[in-house]
């Protein structure tokens, strides 16, 4: 019999491919990837012919509680290995259909956008703009409205199949400690589907609406994270509370904690105010030193790695236990290591990057302490040890990325 919706298997294939790709813990039913995979065939000709037949029903999704940087926890939803082929096959459909649609100042979720895009467009918009109003919507993925959310998916895409399952996503219960809930709001933060659909909600409920209602300010926004720029304190007010109204309307609420104004205060901008920073994306934009191609020193509004981001690396770094690896060579620690610190350095490094000095010196104390501890003849002397570590890092510069960027021991 000829199936209801016409979904191709090679569509279900690459799926799987982009699936293994981002890797991922399992779900409710506790089967890995490899262990889907290990009965590759008869799983994805199981999915594609359930998907095709329209009797594709997504299992509970498992909540995860995952600690959050400012204290607290927040539920992820974990898919199973095949609800996340199956969300896969939908996302690679409706993407195209949906991010021409998208604003142009939306970065969050999108291909082609990255995190330090959005940086940089509040970077240049804080030198032209006097105020910011920097906002953070409340638990964006829990409160989405499921009617408002379809009616905009609707509009935008006319596939039966995709808008079947997509339904179906969202009625889909939560497990929680082994019971199903169901959910009457919201998307699974951890779904494969549910950052588009986020995206597409605040298209509507914020992007589309300022462009309308508030013309004269620019907006910069990454999912549920975002700065609105304004020319006066008068607007910026004005600009928070006529978008908290906006957001009450569409069910959504900003974050008291994590909501405010701000002023870009630097050398031509001297005025006092009692918020002069903010926090975006991991980098705190605050008035810092600079030098001019003059080589004169002035006060520029400007990103940097934020303290927390800080505080972050530093205790991975602390819980990766360098010092006790005496067992490994250089080269280990480098292929051990070193992926992690050059995302470090090619993130939080592109912007004011001497502010990554501190980190850059915790790592090289615990590589001393672990010279230390595999060389006995340096064993009492931490100066001799740090001096055997620069003359380590001239010889192996690539080894580490700040060893790269100079940051290295004195070799002598």
């Amino acid at each position: 019999m000829t199936k209801p919706f016409v979904i191709s298997k090679r569509l279900v294939w690459e799926a799987f491919q982009r699936v293994k790709a981002n890797g991922g813990s399992a779900g409710v039913d506790q089967e890995s990837i490899e262990e889907f995979e290990s009965k590759l065939g008869d799983n994805l000709y199981k999915l594609w012919n359930r998907m095709g037949s329209g009797s594709y029903f997504p299992p509970p999704v498992k909540a995860v509680p995952i600690p959050k940087k400012s204290g607290g926890t927040r539920i992820l939803g974990v898919p199973t290995v095949a609800d996340r082929v199956a969300q896969t096959v939908v996302k690679i459909v409706l993407e195209p259909l949906l991010e021409p649609v998208f604003d142009r100042d939306s970065f969050g979720y999108r291909p082609g956008r990255s995190a330090l895009d959005a940086v940089a467009l509040v970077r240049r918009r804080s030198w032209e703009y006097d105020w910011v109003v920097e906002f953070d919507i409340k638990g964006l993925f829990d409160n989405i409205d499921h009617g408002l959310l379809l009616r905009a998916v609707r509009k935008h895409c006319n596939i039966p199949w995709v808008l079947l399952y997509i339904e179906r996503w969202l009625k889909a219960p939560m497990e929680i400690e082994g019971k199903p809930v169901a959910r009457e709001r919201g998307t699974p933060q951890g779904g494969v589907v549910s950052p588009l659909l986020a995206n597409l909600f605040l298209h509507y409920a914020m992007d589309k609406w300022m462009r309308r209602h508030l013309r004269s300010v620019r907006f910069c926004r990454y999912a549920d994270d975002g700065v609105v720029h304004c020319q006066s304190e008068v607007q910026a007010k004005l600009v928070l509370r006529k978008l908290g109204e906006r957001l009450r309307q569409c069910g959504l609420e900003l974050h008291p904690e994590k909501t405010r104004i701000v002023y870009c205060q630097d050398v031509n901008r001297k005025a006092m105010h009692p918020t002069v920073q903010f926090t975006f994306l991991g980098y705190t934009f605050r008035p810092r030193k600079a030098v001019d191609k003059h080589g004169r020193v002035y006060v520029n509004f400007s990103p940097a790695v934020s303290r927390e981001a800080m505080k972050a690396m530093r205790q991975t770094v602390r819980g990766w236990h360098l010092q006790l690896k005496c067992d490994k060579e250089l080269s280990d620690l480098s292929k051990m290591f070193d992926p992690v610190l050059r995302g470090w350095a090619n993130y939080y490094g592109r912007f004011y990057a001497k502010a990554m000095k501190p980190l850059w010196r915790h790592v090289n104390d615990y590589l001393v302490r672990w010279m230390q501890r595999k060389y006995k003849r340096l064993a009492r002397g931490v100066t001799r040890a740090a001096r055997a570590l620069g003359r380590l890092a001239e010889r192996a510069p690539r080894s580490f990325a700040h060893w790269e960027k100079g940051f290295i021991p004195a070799a002598r």
